[in-house]
């Protein structure tokens, strides 16, 4: 009986024990090297790409004022962190008074833009009329929304028509077409949205148009590396059109330290 007593007692004592040998805890994992890490040598733009696929960057916009429309846009072309062009002109005539903004991939919105400006030549032949924007901004959401699949397209179109004066459409990524006062567009106008917001008014002299659009562009090639270079304007009036280029070295704002 004393014999029992004892290894009833050590069997108590024996059991918290057993309980926490049995527990299991984290083992500490080595840090990743260079080679199995999947992210190695990957900025936060590019490790989301496919093999083989390139990154693309812009800031375009476009601004409704009292007489026409004001379009403006950087210059730099990006095959990832490659700058493949840096005076590159990504706004591109549709008619005599209808531009467009192009922002995603230079092949597919060249192709575009060829498209619509053929088949705007021909309506023009037809009618025998000036095209309105609303019919060029129709044309270029048909083509991007048929195609969706196929295209990496966001285009801004704005001109100025004698039916509706000054008009500007945004055309995103998936075909949809939205008449807008105002259209930022490509990847650094996610920088600038507050700014825009925020100094926007309805009725702007031209003046004030092309003020914001140039303000807003270079803060935006500022902060987005995928935007750079020159920055190309448009004024598109019923008197006709006014191309303009601000040199890098005389934006109204750059990089901290300028």
């Amino acid at each position: 009986s004393t014999k029992t007593k004892i290894n009833q007692t050590n069997t108590n004592k024996i059991k918290p024990q057993t309980m926490y040998a049995q527990q299991q805890y984290p083992q500490p994992m080595m840090a990743p090297t260079a080679d199995s890490d999947a992210y190695s040598g990957k900025s936060a733009e590019t490790r989301h790409l496919k093999p083989g696929e390139l990154s693309t960057g812009t800031t375009i916009m476009a601004i409704q004022f009292d007489k026409g429309v004001v379009l403006c846009a950087d210059s730099r072309v990006s095959t990832g962190a490659y700058v493949a062009n840096r005076a590159s002109d990504k706004i591109a005539q549709l008619h005599d008074h209808i531009w467009c903004c192009r922002s995603g991939s230079a092949a597919d919105t060249q192709a575009l833009t060829d498209y619509v400006r053929h088949f705007l030549a021909q309506l023009a032949v037809e009618t025998g009329r000036l095209p309105e924007v609303k019919v060029a901004a129709h044309l270029m959401r048909k083509l991007c929304y048929e195609n969706k699949d196929n295209l990496m397209a966001g285009v801004i179109v704005g001109g100025w028509d004698p039916v509706s004066g000054g008009a500007v459409f945004n055309i995103p990524l998936g075909g949809a077409c939205i008449p807008m006062p105002f259209a930022i567009g490509g990847s650094g106008s996610t920088f600038i949205y507050g700014l825009v917001d925020s100094e926007f008014k309805e009725n702007m002299t031209k003046e004030e148009a092309l003020a914001l659009c140039t303000k807003a562009v270079s803060h935006a090639m500022a902060r987005d590396g995928s935007s750079g270079g020159v920055i190309r304007t448009c004024v598109a009036t019923a008197e006709g059109n006014e191309r303009e280029m601000v040199p890098g070295n005389k934006l109204p704002y750059g990089p901290a330290g300028w």
